[in-house]
C-alpha cells in the first residue's frame, strides 16, 4: 500500500521541480548553504505539492484511466490503492507542503497557493479546454521559477529573475505541453477523444505548426536573454551565449522524438532515459557553472 502511494505520488515527474533551484543557480548564491538548504526545501515542497495534484488529478479521471493503455497501470485505476486510502493521503500531504511553505515565507506561499489553485482547476474543469490546457501547464512551470525566487527574498532582498528568463520558461513548457498532446494523438489514433476529451479538439497538423511556433520563440527567448544588456551587466560576461546551441539542440532533439518515438508523451521520462537528452541537459548545466563560478 505504501509502495502504491508513492508511484501514485509519481516521484519520476519531480524533475520538473528543479526549476526551483533557477533562482539560486541563476543569482550566482549557490555557494551559500543556507539559501541552498531553502531551495531545496521549495523542491521538497513543490514536489508533494505536485504529488498532491496528481493524486487528485488521478482521483477525478480514474475511469477515464482505466480505458488508457498506460495510466490504466497507475496505482489507483489498476486498484493497488484504495480511493479511501488516496483522499486520506492528501491531508498530511498538505500538512507538510504547508509547514514547510510557511517557513520559506509568504511569497513561496502565495505561489504554492496559486499553484494549487490552478491546477485543481485544470484537473476539475480547464483540462478539457483546447488551448487553455497546455497554457496552464505551462503556467505551472513558471511558477516554479517564481518559487524559487520567492523562496530566497526573505533572507536575500535583492535576488532577481530576468523577464526573459521567465518568458523562456513559459514557451518552452508550452512547447513540451504541445508535444505531449501531439504524441498521445499518435499513440491513441482513432481512441485519443475517449482518454483523454480535449484531444478530440486537436490534429495533428495544428499540434506541428504550434509547436514549430513554440520552438522558434523559445529558442529566440533564450538567445535574447544571454545577450541582453541587463544579463551582460549581471553576470559580466557575454559567455553566456555559448549556451544558446546547447539549447537549440534540445528543442530539436526533442521535437526530433516527438515524431519518432512513443516516448516523448511523457516529458519526464524523455529526460531520464533518452541520452542524447540527458546529456544535452548535463551539459547545459556544467556549461552555465562554468561562466556563473568558473571566474
Amino acid at each position: 500500500m505504501i509502495l502504491a502511494l508513492v508511484q501514485a505520488l509519481r516521484p519520476q515527474q519531480w524533475t520538473k521541480n528543479l526549476l526551483v533551484f533557477v533562482g539560486v543557480v541563476f543569482s550566482q548564491q549557490i555557494g551559500d548553504r543556507s539559501l541552498l538548504l531553502r531551495a531545496a526545501a521549495g523542491f521538497i515542497a513543490f514536489s508533494l505539492l505536485a504529488g498532491t495534484v496528481y493524486l487528485l488529478n488521478d482521483l477525478r479521471d480514474v475511469e477515464a484511466d482505466r480505458l488508457h493503455p498506460k495510466k490504466r497501470k497507475r496505482p489507483i485505476a489498476s486498484g493497488r490503492l484504495s480511493l479511501p486510502v488516496a483522499w486520506i493521503a492528501l491531508v498530511p500531504l498538505i500538512a507538510v507542503v504547508g509547514a514547510l511553505s510557511v517557513w520559506l515565507g509568504r511569497g513561496f506561499c502565495a505561489v504554492a497557493g496559486v499553484y494549487l489553485l490552478i491546477n485543481f482547476l485544470y484537473s476539475w474543469w480547464l483540462k478539457n479546454h483546447v488551448l487553455i490546457d497546455v497554457f496552464v501547464v505551462a503556467t505551472g512551470f513558471v511558477l516554479r521559477a517564481i518559487a524559487g525566487v520567492e523562496l530566497l527574498l526573505p533572507v536575500a532582498p535583492g535576488t532577481a529573475l530576468s523577464p526573459w528568463l521567465l518568458m523562456c520558461t513559459f514557451f518552452g513548457a508550452l512547447f513540451l505541453a504541445l508535444a505531449k498532446r501531439r504524441r498521445e494523438i499518435e499513440n491513441a489514433g482513432a481512441h485519443a477523444g475517449e482518454q483523454r476529451a480535449v484531444l478530440q479538439h486537436y490534429s495533428a497538423p495544428l499540434l506541428d505548426g504550434l509547436l514549430l511556433v513554440t520552438a522558434a520563440t523559445t529558442l529566440m527567448s533564450y538567445a535574447l536573454y544571454t545577450i541582453w544588456p541587463a544579463t551582460v551587466a549581471k553576470f559580466r560576461t557575454e559567455a553566456m551565449l555559448f549556451t544558446a546551441p546547447i539549447v537549440a539542440y534540445g528543442i530539436f532533439r526533442y521535437l526530433y522524438l516527438t515524431r519518432a518515438s512513443e516516448k516523448s508523451e511523457d516529458p519526464s521520462q524523455v529526460l531520464l532515459t533518452d541520452r542524447p537528452m540527458g546529456a544535452c541537459v548535463l551539459l547545459y548545466v556544467a556549461t552555465v557553472v562554468v561562466i556563473l563560478y568558473g571566474r
